[in-house]
């Protein structure tokens, strides 16, 4: 492996999601531990995050959020197939289970899409290079159609597919947690053709559910990330790995870090949930700010990039 050069990019989700995630997310950045983020433009500190993605030139690309909070699209605030009864998008089984039921307008998730990366573009001043979808949204049935379609006419190259190498062998993950990464990789191989006909690309390698909150250890994100590349090398021809290109692996590790959201400040139009409350987001930030993770990288040849780099 060690002529194996490794490109990884490490995405903290979530960006703008409140003034603690934001500068949370900064300062793993400036500790070389997340080198890619990814900006949720309906997050109450979004116009924030923007300005610091700008102020230390931080790689950043839109989290598409169709399942937390309001949309960014005026039409779509009052009255749309989008909402619950409050007013708010359905939650994030509340979106499956709205779209199961045929309850969801295909021309409004465009809509609001569309809208997202308009604000995301007037916020940044650029076009997202990466888009990939808040709580997986973006691999679900009817959804992943409309979603390539708008990276398409953006011409936004990168999403994330969101299988992960090994995960079934993670006997640490609960059965409800694991039915539903389970759902969303079901779904992640379903995409595969229609992502790949809209000409979008990914990285060779998704790693992050295995890895989330408590179960984030060095150990853990090294064996994700060994496990990850032996089984891709496996399954590569072997003619393949002769020419240079081969010899390069891109791998996305999804990480949640950041200092908790502290209530009512945070969250995207209804409030910080729990997930962004939990201490897992401090023992992310911790985790990965260990000068042994960054040790390994080094002398494993893994060098942090962003999309951008690809």
């Amino acid at each position: 492996l060690r002529m194996l050069q490794v490109k990884l990019i490490v995405t903290g989700d979530d960006f703008g999601y409140c003034p603690r995630r934001n500068q949370g997310i900064v300062d793993c950045f400036l500790a070389g531990a997340v080198s890619n983020v990814s900006l949720l433009v309906n997050g109450s500190a979004a116009a924030d995050a923007a300005k610091l993605a700008r102020r230390y030139n931080i790689p950043i690309g839109l989290h598409a959020n169709l399942s937390e909070g309001s949309p960014v699209c005026e039409v779509l605030k009052t009255n749309s197939s989008l909402l619950n009864q409050d007013g708010f998008f359905h939650g994030k089984m509340g979106f499956r289970t709205a779209l199961s039921k045929g309850l969801l307008n295909m021309s409004e998730v465009k809509q609001e899409l569309k809208a997202q990366v308009e604000l995301f573009h007037e916020l940044t001043g650029h076009l997202p290079p990466h888009m990939d979808g808040h709580q997986h949204i973006h691999v679900l049935p009817e959804v992943r159609h409309v979603f390539a379609e708008v990276l398409e006419e953006y011409g936004i190259t990168y999403t994330r597919v969101p299988v992960e190498p090994g995960l079934h062998n993670c006997d640490w993950i609960p059965p409800s947690l694991m039915d539903f990464y389970l759902g969303v990789e079901e779904d992640s191989f379903n995409t595969v053709d229609v992502f790949t006909r809209h000409g979008i690309r990914w990285p060779d390698i998704y790693i992050g559910l295995s890895t989330m909150g408590k179960n984030m250890s060095v150990s853990n994100i090294w064996s994700a990330i060994d496990t990850a590349i032996m089984e891709f090398l496996s399954k590569a021809p072997s003619s393949a790995q002769l020419t240079p290109q081969s010899r390069t692996v891109t791998i996305e590790l999804m990480v949640h870090p950041g200092y908790p959201s502290v209530p009512p400040v945070g969250g995207c139009g209804e409030g910080p949930d729990d997930f962004s409350q939990s201490w897992e987001r401090l023992h992310e930030l911790q985790t990965l700010i260990k000068p042994e993770l960054q040790s390994h990288y080094k002398t494993r040849n893994i060098q942090l990039c962003s999309f951008k780099d690809l």
